[in-house]
Formats: structure tokens, sequence, C-alpha cells
């Protein structure tokens, strides 16, 4: 199966961690939760506030939560500051791979890579945070 990156996947595990808690979230408690590295988890998280994601306050009682309301944020927003949906490298390593010059995989890969974006797109934090339910 083809992975999200580790940076990606971190967002995701934070941003849904920060989500299930009423109060801000420490970045040393969150890596400690999440056994993610605290610099990079830091790095990461400030990203994401960067990208309106995520309101970070500073000080002895600051911390991380949810800038935008869980049942607006889509999972696609959240990996959007990563370049993770981005129509990446071809699937078997291609130079140049597009619907003009395919590679052998590249109309399969097109409808499933579809779909997986289509879940990024439609999927909310707060979908996943009540148990991935249908809505």
């Amino acid at each position: 199966m083809v992975g999200l990156p580790q940076t990606a996947e971190y967002a995701l595990r934070a941003v849904l961690h920060i989500a299930s808690k009423p109060d801000l979230v420490r970045v040393a408690t969150l890596a400690e939760e999440l056994d993610i590295p605290r610099n990079y988890l830091s790095k990461t998280l400030h990203q994401l506030a960067r990208a309106g994601i995520l309101q970070s306050t500073r000080g002895p009682r600051g911390g991380f939560q949810l800038a935008v309301p869980a049942d607006m944020l889509t999972l696609a927003a959240i990996l959007e500051p990563f370049g993770t949906l981005d129509s990446g490298p071809c699937l078997l390593g291609r130079t140049e791979c597009r619907d003009s010059a395919p590679c052998a995989a590249h109309w399969r890969w097109k409808s499933i890579s579809g779909s997986l974006k289509e879940f990024f797109n439609e999927t909310t934090v707060a979908d996943l945070r009540e148990g991935g339910k249908r809505r």
C-alpha cells in the first residue's frame, strides 16, 4: 500500500488528538502521548498553525487547539501544508507520466488516486472523532 509521508501521518495523528481534548494541548504532552519526537512534532504543529489549521498560544499555559471547527476541517486541509495530496511522482518512477504520456500503471492508479483524494476531501476530523461512522 502507498502510505502517507511520516510528517503527514504525524500531522493527522496530532490534529485528531488535539480535537479530542477540550483544553489547549502542550507539545511535550502531545509528543509523549503520541510517541512522536518533540522537536519534530513542534515544527509540524507550527506549520499547521501557519496554515490556519491550529491556533497556538505561547507561554507557560500555552499550547495548541483547533482553529477550525472539527466538522469543517477535512483531512485534505490538514495534509495540504505538506503537499501530500499533490499529484506526486509516477508510481513506476518515470520522469514523465501524464494522460498524454502514461506509464503502464497510469490509468489504473489514476482512479485509485482519485478515490484517495475524494476520501481526504470528504472526511472531516469530526467524522473520525465519531468513530468513522458514515454520515
